[in-house]
């Protein structure tokens, strides 16, 4: 019986990238008259596309576009237009969640100064919503097209780059949003990095021989961007960890026997002879178990079945 740590911990392939792709589909008719190169950077208040040459414009925000708004319309997609406009230079209105006749105001002002009809009302597919400044993933139109509404125009990713892990169903415990890993580069630097995102991925089968399968999906971001900065993508290695027990007894988990009263025990032996010691078990983790249990302690022996 040792004293030690235990980590239940796993490491996992990972792929070196910008993470969640997210897919823009037009909402407004007319003909395609600019659209971004892959790759370009696109920060609030710039255009993404350009429609009878007149942008569709990225604001930050979390909540999508989902109406017209309009003097009279109140929500938090309101108070949310109204931070861009202020953080774009606007003035004259209330950052809340009424669209009043100020607000109308400020968007006639700002439609003026993109080129736009001064409607004082932005309509739905003007503007798309993002949490902050995108990279240009993959264009699916070509300037000169029609636009039409539903029609795929490009993809984006976030500026920074992260990587992206597959697991198995089962070690989902290791991917706790916000928890800490440790991610090695192709050069073997090692740095730190934490999960930003876990969702479930369901992959069909073909119908055949090969049935659906369920993979969870994890993004992890990291701080240290320089560090990858020489990688456009890359594999790299990224370790989990679920739960770490510090100093504590632990046996190897061959050494646990089912009592018959019920729970788990060990054979403690003490020279020519033996008894059995109920124990609470913790950790599981690298063929080892976590244990408590009157009388023990570091050095005692235990018998393991061979």
């Amino acid at each position: 019986m040792s004293r030690q740590t235990l980590n239940d911990s796993r490491e996992a392939d990972g792929e070196l990238g910008y993470g969640t792709t997210t897919t823009i589909s037009n909402r407004l008719p007319g003909t395609l008259t600019f659209v971004p190169d892959g790759d370009a950077r696109i920060a609030r208040g710039q255009p993404l596309y350009k429609v009878d040459d007149k942008p569709v414009s990225l604001l930050y925000g979390s909540m999508p576009a989902y109406r017209d708004l309009a003097d009279g319309v109140e929500g938090p997609d309101v108070r949310q237009l109204e931070e861009n406009l202020r953080e774009l230079g606007y003035t004259g209105f209330t950052v809340d969640d009424e669209f009043t006749s100020a607000t109308a105001t400020a968007v006639t002002n700002w439609q003026e100064d993109l080129g736009l009809d001064e409607t004082g009302v932005v309509e739905l597919g003007r503007v798309v919503f993002a949490d902050g400044e995108v990279r240009v993933d993959t264009v699916e139109a070509k300037q000169g097209e029609p636009a039409a509404p539903g029609q795929k125009v490009l993809s984006y990713t976030g500026v920074e780059k992260a990587i992206t892990v597959e697991l198995e169903p089962a070690d989902q415990r290791l991917a706790k949003k916000d928890s800490e890993v440790r991610i090695e580069l192709p050069d073997g630097k090692e740095i730190a990095g934490r999960v930003d995102e876990v969702s479930t991925i369901i992959q069909p089968g073909d119908g055949q021989n090969q049935e659906a399968s369920t993979k969870v999906e994890v993004i992890v971001g990291f701080d240290d961007q320089q560090a990858a900065e020489s990688y456009a993508l890359a594999s790299v290695d990224v370790t989990f960890t679920a739960d770490k027990r510090e100093n504590v007894l632990t046996v190897p988990v061959a050494a646990l026997l089912a009592l018959a009263e019920g729970g788990f025990g060990v054979e403690v032996v003490e020279g020519s002879t033996t008894r059995y010691v109920p124990v609470k078990t913790g950790l599981f983790a690298d063929g080892r178990v976590e244990i408590t249990g009157e009388g023990l302690a570091e050095g005692t022996v235990v018998g393991v079945p061979k």
